[in-house]
């Protein structure tokens, strides 16, 4: 089967854990997204007051906790005593990595500049066993990654599409791309894996749109609702 043929399977990607079955960004969301069977999970890394690297995906923490205020005004000790629905709370990286280990991979999303050194460091202190792929829309940061950690896998974000989005992906040496399900057509998903890219979209929900993902021959579907794919 060739990169470009539209039966090509698609791995199934949890959204910020599994959000649609569990509150975003917790333990509880990538557990849920463990018992679902996604092949990765997808998580958000901000910068707390004191330096912890936790999982979030807004600059405040107004939407999706019982707290107000800004991430990165609020010390771990605080952000501890939040409620991110159900009880649960907004887990560190290291966190995170401990509960995925060994069951599922992740997308780490570097949410902000000056994340990509610690991230890889706590990465490779955790000894994580699976794949991690570093994510973000912030491409200078990918490159921190790479000079960081020269064997990584990094994903480049797209929110508009450059006008030769498959020389800027080589450029920065992705060796992923993400882009919006509603930009992505045929001959640009056969674009990115001429150029040896390996190709996600995000965030796909409605059953149609999963299906013409897959007729397009995309490589992985980030989805918040691991049963509809």
């Amino acid at each position: 089967m060739t990169k470009e043929s539209p039966d090509r399977k698609a791995l199934l990607i949890g959204h910020r854990g599994a959000c649609g079955h569990a509150p975003e960004n917790t333990l509880a969301s990538i557990e849920r997204a463990i018992a679902l069977g996604c092949a990765l999970t997808e998580v958000d890394i901000r910068r707390t007051a004191d330096g912890a690297l936790v999982l979030l995906h807004d600059e405040r923490v107004d939407r999706t906790t019982n707290g107000r205020g800004l991430v990165d005004d609020i010390t771990l000790e605080d952000i501890r005593k939040l409620d991110a629905g159900g009880g649960q709370t907004l887990p560190t990286l290291e966190e995170a990595l401990t509960a995925a280990s060994g069951w599922i991979g992740l997308i780490l999303e570097l949410k902000t500049a000056g994340l990509a050194y610690d991230a890889c460091a706590i990465v490779r202190a955790s000894g994580f066993d699976g794949p991690i792929i570093y994510a973000s829309f912030l491409h200078e940061e990918l490159q921190h990654v790479r000079r960081a950690d020269p064997d990584s896998k990094t994903l480049v974000l797209f929110k508009r599409l450059p006008k030769d989005p498959g020389a800027e992906a080589v450029k920065l040496q992705a060796t992923h791309v993400g882009l919006r399900f509603n930009t992505v057509t045929r001959p640009l998903v056969n674009t990115f894996h001429k150029a040896h890219l390996t190709v996600f979209v995000y965030t796909v929900n409605r059953p149609a749109d999963i299906t013409k993902m897959k007729t397009f021959g995309v490589d992985g579907i980030i989805s918040d609702f691991r049963n509809r794919l």
